[in-house]
């Protein structure tokens, strides 16, 4: 998704890419080659770091120094805080990306410094808590509901609140089909054979479901942008690979 819209929007940019090194990172050296193809050696430059690093300053300062006109952030949350805050206190303007799970308003952009991060893209399938939009939307007054009432002190800027609320409801309604057999061949089956269904915190148009042939529960997100106060949506309802 990321690399289509770099595509889209600077074709010929040079594209800096800080990942961590290990599957989760080296899933979007994939993801940049699937859809760069033959132009990926000539337009990524690529530094990694280690989960225990202290720092990443050093490979920010080193993908600036490479002219690179478009960042790719694929880093857990403490780091993404920190490349964010990096790049903006060096004075590099790249049009940057975050990894989803790295797009949490409390934990990273406001961590990171919240006008450091102004223009930042992410993508996701969740509606944003501190998106004006969801204010008095059903679902996120349920899921606000389920905070009350078992997580009152939990920080409602973390979307990975939002994300373990998903994650529950798609668990539950694995159980409820399987009826009275809880062996492990029927939740399988079950988690393997989940019809399309609406999960409350998920963007309108996305929906969960499963088959014996594609275990991606959700396959659609929708690209949004940091504004200094929270993510604003922009654009389609964008389909992934259904493998």
């Amino acid at each position: 998704m990321y690399a289509k819209h770099i595509l889209e929007q600077k074709p010929d940019a040079k594209v800096a890419l800080l990942y961590q090194n290990d599957d989760f990172g080296k899933d979007f050296i994939n993801g940049l080659k699937d859809v760069l193809g033959a132009r990926y050696d000539s337009m990524v430059r690529g530094a990694s770091y280690e989960a225990t690093d202290p720092t990443i300053d050093s490979q920010v300062v080193s993908l600036q120094q490479t002219g690179a006109e478009v960042a790719v952030l694929a880093t857990a949350p403490k780091f993404a805080a920190m490349a964010i805050r990096k790049i903006h206190d060096i004075g590099w303007r790249p049009l940057s990306f975050v990894a989803n799970i790295a797009s949490s308003a409390g934990a990273v952009m406001n961590t990171a410094g919240a006008e450091k991060g102004i223009g930042v893209v992410t993508s996701d399938f969740r509606k944003d808590h501190t998106d004006p939009a969801w204010a008095d939307d059903p679902g996120m007054n349920e899921w606000r509901g389920f905070m009350r009432q078992y997580v009152p002190d939990g920080d409602l800027a973390d979307n990975n609140y939002t994300l373990a609320y998903g994650f529950g409801m798609t668990m539950l309604q694995t159980l409820k089909q399987c009826g009275n057999d809880f062996s492990r061949e029927n939740v399988m089956r079950q988690a393997t054979s989940l019809a399309p269904f609406e999960v409350p915190t998920l963007l309108p148009g996305i929906m969960v479901s499963t088959t014996p042939r594609s275990y991606r529960p959700v396959r659609q997100m929708q690209l949004q942008r940091w504004d200094g106060r929270s993510w604003l949506r922009f654009g389609r309802v964008i389909e992934g690979a259904d493998v």
